[in-house]
């Protein structure tokens, strides 16, 4: 039985880069795409945000001549790069897919707006927020966060590397405790760095619940979708 119907999936931009050091691997968009069809071919309405990491970082080009806002547009652009590339991979799949940008630039995305999300929907197709916000100083952790909330996404689903969420780094504390469940509240004062403050807001004060999982192990996305407890469930 399927759990959740209408779920946003966010992926960083890294991810993309699979054993690189910058840019996109096609076998890790391959695979990303391919489990996002594993869920989109159960009837689940499917949202997803992609960073931009891979191919710029804004805050570390501050320092070397670029201001945080000209930063930040560029890593923007960034996103959109990754939500093309991603839509090719799905439509090459055979997924209907649409991209959606926060900044227009036609002929390349349609400008967001939810009725279009809605007529996607409606079209059984996946849709890609890209361009964040639109707006500086903004991640794309919050770009998800708004964009799940406005969809009305009943799960936002961030994918990362490690297996779900710890009381400190596990690639660098070997005693770092891994948490099964655990509230806004308690993962605020415990200091956890899941999304950033206005992302984590934003999810806490909609009741939009969260899991993080990690994206690499095969058939974990569908398996969140169908009920299993995979990663870490963050609750109100």
């Amino acid at each position: 039985m399927i759990r959740f119907k209408k779920v946003l999936v966010k992926l960083s931009g890294e991810s993309l880069m699979g054993r690189g050091q910058f840019g996109i691997e096609p076998e890790s968009l391959i695979r990303y795409a391919t489990e996002i069809k594993s869920i989109a071919e159960l009837d689940v309405r499917v949202g997803l945000v992609i960073g931009g990491g891979n191919i710029f970082r804004g805050l570390k080009g501050v320092d070397k001549g670029f201001d945080r806002v000209k930063g930040d547009y560029m890593g923007m652009m960034a996103t959109v790069i990754n939500g093309l590339a991603m839509q090719s991979a799905l439509e090459s799949l055979g997924l209907r897919c649409r991209l959606l940008t926060a900044i227009r630039m036609e002929p390349v995305g349609q400008g967001y707006s939810r009725q279009l999300v809605n007529e996607a929907f409606e079209n059984g197709e996946v849709v890609i927020f890209s361009a964040g916000t639109g707006n500086p100083f903004f991640t794309t952790d919050t770009a998800a966060a708004l964009r799940a909330v406005e969809m009305g996404a009943e799960l936002l689903i961030k994918g990362t590397r490690v297996d779900g969420i710890y009381s400190a780094d596990p690639e660098k504390d070997p005693d770092a405790v891994k948490y099964d469940e655990i509230s806004f509240k308690e993962a605020y004062h415990k200091g956890l760095r899941i999304m950033d403050l206005t992302a984590f807001t934003l999810c806490s004060e909609n009741s939009l619940n969260m899991v993080v999982f990690d994206i690499n192990g095969p058939g974990n996305l569908k398996k969140i979708i169908l009920g299993e407890r995979i990663g870490t469930f963050v609750k109100k």
